[in-house]
C-alpha cells in the first residue's frame, strides 16, 4: 500500500497551527491534491433532548450530526475518505481496495466514493465461517445492496481466514492479484484508520471549534463510538494541540481497551505526535454487549426508545452502542466526565438497521397497523 504523504507532523502543544494548517480540496483531475471534496461538512452542533430519565439533571448533552456528511449517509467515514481518496488519485491509482464486515459502512462508503470519483472499488467482506460455508454470496441486504448498486466488486473471507491471516495480507493478497491484471490498486485499511486517514477527525475537530466559538458556546466533553479508532485518535490529539480544552471519552464496540491503546498509539507516533495516547484519551470497554455488530435487546431497545424520544437514530453497530455506554456513564459513573456540557459524535452507519429487521420487528409493532377504509 503506498505511504500516507502530507501528514504535517507536529509534536509541541505550541504546533496547534500548523496541525490545523488550513487545506485546499482540488478535483480528481489534479494529482497534486491534499483532499478531495466530496463531503458535506461543516455538520450541525443540536441540542439532544432525552429526558432527566436519561441524563440526569445538570448535564447538557449536544449531538454533532456527522450522520449528514453525504456520500449516501456515509457518516464518519466521509471524513477519512476526502483524504484517502486524494492520495489515490494522487498516485494514479485506477481502482482501491478495502477490507471490513459484511455489512460494513466502510466498505460501502468507499464503493460509494470511488464511483463517484471515477475508479473501481473492491471490497473484502468477512462472514462468519458457518454462513459463508452455507452461501457464499451474502445477499443483497443494507450497505450490501448499496455497494452492488454503484458496481463494487466484493469477495468473501470467513471469520478464521480473517484472523489467521490478518487484514493486511489480506489486503497485500488482493493488491497483488489485481497489479498482476495489470491494475493501478490502492489499499484501503479497515474502517479507513491510518495516519493520513486520522487527518479527516483533526479537521472535525478544527469545524467543531470554530462553530463553538462563533456561538460563544464550549463542551467539556465529546463521546465517540471507536470501532477502528481513526476518529477516536484524530479527536483525540486534535483536542489537544489545538486548545479546544475537552476531555475525549471513546467507546469501544469490538476488540479491547489494550487493543486500541496500541492502535491510537501507533497512529500517534506515525504523525510524529510525541503524546501518549492514554493521557489524551479515555477509552470504555464493557458495553460491546454481545460482540461486533450483534445486538442485545436491552441495546435496540435503547435505541428505539432515544429514537421515539428525539427523533435521532443511532446505528445498533456503531453509535447504538455508543449511546448506551454513554447512558450508563451518566447514570452510574458521573465522575468519568470532565463537566456537564457533553457532545455526542453521531458517526452514521444507519443501513446497518436493515440486518436487524427480526429483532426489531417486536419492539416496532406495539401500535397496530389499521386500514383506513372498510372493505367494501
Amino acid at each position: 500500500m503506498p505511504v500516507a504523504k502530507g501528514q504535517h507532523p507536529a509534536s509541541e502543544e505550541g504546533d496547534a497551527d500548523a496541525l490545523l494548517a488550513p487545506r485546499v480540496g482540488k478535483g480528481a483531475a489534479d494529482h497534486s491534491v491534499d483532499y478531495v471534496a466530496i463531503g458535506q461538512l461543516n455538520t450541525e452542533v443540536q441540542q439532544w433532548h432525552l429526558g432527566e430519565d436519561l441524563v440526569p439533571e445538570g448535564f447538557d448533552l449536544l449531538i454533532k450530526r456527522d450522520d449528514k456528511t453525504g456520500i449516501g449517509l456515509s457518516g464518519n467515514k466521509v471524513r477519512k475518505l476526502q483524504f484517502l481518496m486524494a492520495e489515490a488519485i494522487d498516485i494514479g491509482a485506477d481502482c482501491v481496495v478495502t477490507i471490513g464486515g459484511t455489512q460494513s459502512n466502510h466498505c460501502r462508503a468507499t464503493a460509494v466514493a470511488a464511483t463517484k470519483l471515477g475508479l473501481e472499488s473492491y471490497l473484502i467482506l468477512r462472514e462468519h465461517d458457518a454462513i459463508l460455508d452455507a452461501e457464499p454470496d451474502p445477499g443483497i441486504t443494507g450497505n450490501l445492496l448499496l455497494s452492488r448498486l454503484v458496481g463494487a466488486n466484493m469477495c468473501m473471507v470467513s471469520k478464521s481466514e480473517y484472523v489467521s491471516h490478518g487484514q493486511d495480507s489480506l489486503l497485500l493478497r488482493k493488491i497483488g492479484m489485481l497489479k498482476a491484471a495489470g491494475k493501478t490498486p490502492y489499499g484501503i485499511p479497515v474502517g479507513g484508520s491510518s495516519p493520513l486517514g486520522c487527518w479527516g477527525y483533526i479537521e472535525f475537530v478544527r469545524e467543531l471549534k470554530e462553530q463553538l466559538d462563533a456561538a460563544g458556546d464550549s463542551v467539556s466533553d465529546i463521546v465517540v463510538a471507536m470501532g477502528s479508532g481513526g476518529s477516536a485518535a484524530g479527536i483525540a490529539l486534535a483536542n489537544k494541540m489545538s486548545g479546544l480544552g475537552a476531555k475525549v471519552h471513546a467507546v469501544i464496540v469490538c476488540d479491547n481497551k489494550d487493543y486500541f491503546v496500541a492502535q491510537v498509539q501507533q497512529t500517534f507516533d506515525a504523525l510524529g505526535a510525541n503524546y501518549k495516547a492514554q493521557d489524551l484519551l479515555e477509552i470504555h470497554e464493557g458495553y460491546k454487549g454481545k460482540g461486533y455488530a450483534v445486538s442485545s435487546e436491552q441495546e435496540l431497545r435503547t435505541i428505539v426508545d432515544v429514537a421515539k424520544m428525539s427523533g435521532i437514530m443511532c446505528d445498533p453497530v456503531y453509535n447504538g452502542k455508543a449511546l448506551c455506554g454513554l447512558l450508563d456513564l451518566l447514570k452510574n459513573q458521573p465522575g468519568v466526565f470532565q463537566g456537564k456540557r457533553l457532545l455526542f459524535v453521531h458517526t452514521g452507519g444507519l443501513y446497518g438497521f436493515y440486518d436487524k429487521e427480526e429483532q426489531l420487528m417486536p419492539l416496532l409493532s406495539a401500535r397496530p397497523v389499521t386500514r383506513l377504509l372498510s372493505k367494501m
